[in-house]
């Protein structure tokens, strides 16, 4: 309290005078200002921390919290990050919940099933089952329809997009078709040569 007095006054009151009757050092009053204007350890510790929180946070595309930063950040523990998170007013994005589509939801007419649940074949080219799945990747999602014959379980036909829309179905069938009608053929070239 005595130096920011004696701080307001100097222009009006020399130093040593103040210094004499507030009974204060002037080497106290010099020291005190010196240290004012730099930061405490406390603070240095503080900036230095904040300074690589903030780095590491823009690394990681905002996406990161206080427990993922301290694993990245190891000479920091996980609540010296969160407050340092809290001082800087930084906030982890939070990922989107991502589901499904039901199918319902279109509008579109649902084919009948036509299966009823009896997933067994006596020979190929029978029974054929097909599915869409999501699959998480750098870029995003991802969409993979797959078409198989129930027979051999074999994967006969795929199709994979970033949307699902119904071109990823029917490009699944097309390759299902087209490669089912390649292998018939090189049978029949192969049973015709056999039976020469």
């Amino acid at each position: 309290m005595k130096y920011v007095f004696i701080e307001n006054h100097q222009a009006e009151f020399s130093i040593k005078a103040m210094c004499r009757v507030l009974l204060v050092a002037r080497s106290g009053w010099y020291a005190w200002r010196l240290r004012r204007n730099q930061p405490g350890s406390r603070q240095q510790f503080r900036l230095t921390c904040d300074e690589a929180v903030h780095k590491a946070f823009t690394a990681s595309k905002h996406r990161y919290g206080a427990p993922r930063l301290s694993e990245e950040l190891p000479e920091y523990n996980v609540k010296t990050i969160a407050a340092s998170l809290r001082r800087q007013g930084l906030r982890a994005k939070a990922s989107r919940k991502h589901g499904p589509v039901n199918y319902r939801a279109h509008g579109l007419p649902v084919s009948e099933n036509l299966l009823k649940q009896d997933f067994s074949a006596s020979g190929p080219n029978q029974k054929w089952a097909g599915d869409i799945t999501y699959l998480r990747t750098d870029e995003g999602w991802l969409y993979l329809a797959v078409v198989i014959d129930l027979w051999s379980r074999a994967v006969i036909g795929w199709s994979m997009s970033s949307r699902m829309t119904a071109r990823l179905a029917s490009d699944a069938l097309q390759m299902a078709l087209w490669r089912r009608k390649r292998l018939e053929k090189g049978c029949d070239a192969q049973w015709n040569e056999n039976s020469r």
